[in-house]
């Protein structure tokens, strides 16, 4: 794919896991700017990329950050919305502080990224939010996580919707498991690296071989080049939609 030469891209999330993964596939791919957003200041810098870049370093959750952004960016060819946290735990014992975390950084931060998205995209541009198949699939434990992620699935449609007399595309990617620092913070995964004595590879097979039917889950290399298909030429007509990358997870 080359229709990225002289893209200006922005990805939120992007100082570690897909959304690294996305930043690095964009400027091999073309693109000659992009604007990376992240609370990791460190974890920008470390990213190494051939191409211009800009580093805004704040919450997505915070409305004066997305001011700045759309007071130095300039416009966009593409976007990546994808900053996000994980959580866990049954309704019953989920804190209101930890349900309002998630959803802050998650349904907050996205709405507020797209918003500004929607105000910089040339038109034809396109954007596509990381949803997360949590967003489709009820599972125990996920209420916060999965009920933000079911929001992110709703913006990105209704974007579609209201982008597309400029001709701007807009569609989510909804992952099962994918190899990335988000599972750390997951109670049940913790658990699960304890009882494989700290080997956390091994935690993340076993993890899932329970009920991916692919056996394995996605590298973040692999959900980024599915987030770059989608921004691409190759999906012209393809937008509200979303791509479920889950290795046969939720059949």
């Amino acid at each position: 794919m080359t229709d990225f030469a002289g893209n200006t891209a922005l990805v939120t999330g992007a100082a570690s896991g897909i959304g690294a993964a996305a930043v690095r596939w964009l400027a091999r791919n073309g693109a000659v700017r992009l604007i990376l957003i992240d609370r990791d200041e460190g974890g920008l810098d470390r990213l190494a990329v051939e191409c211009a870049v800009t580093h805004f370093v704040g919450d997505v959750a915070d409305p004066a950050l997305w001011e700045r952004v759309e007071a130095e960016a300039g416009p966009l060819d593409c976007a990546v919305l994808n900053a996000g946290v994980s959580s866990g735990g049954p309704i019953a014992d989920l804190p209101f502080e930890e349900w309002r975390r998630v959803l802050a950084v998650n349904l907050d931060g996205t709405f507020l990224s797209l918003r500004t998205a929607m105000r910089l995209l040339r038109d034809g541009g396109s954007a596509v939010l990381t949803a997360s198949v949590s967003g489709q699939k009820a599972e125990p434990g996920t209420a916060a996580y999965g009920a933000s992620k079911a929001g992110v699935i709703q913006l990105a449609k209704v974007a579609a919707k209201e982008g597309a007399a400029r001709g701007i595309r807009v569609n989510a990617i909804a992952p099962g498991g994918v190899d990335t620092p988000i599972w750390d913070d997951v109670p049940f995964f913790q658990d699960l690296v304890a009882q494989h004595e700290g080997d956390r590879d091994a935690a993340l097979a076993a993890m899932a071989g329970m009920a991916t039917p692919l056996g394995r889950y996605a590298s973040a290399d692999e959900v980024a080049a599915q987030i770059g298909f989608l921004l691409s030429g190759a999906a012209a007509t393809i937008t509200g939609a979303v791509l479920v990358s889950d290795g046969g997870y939720s059949l």
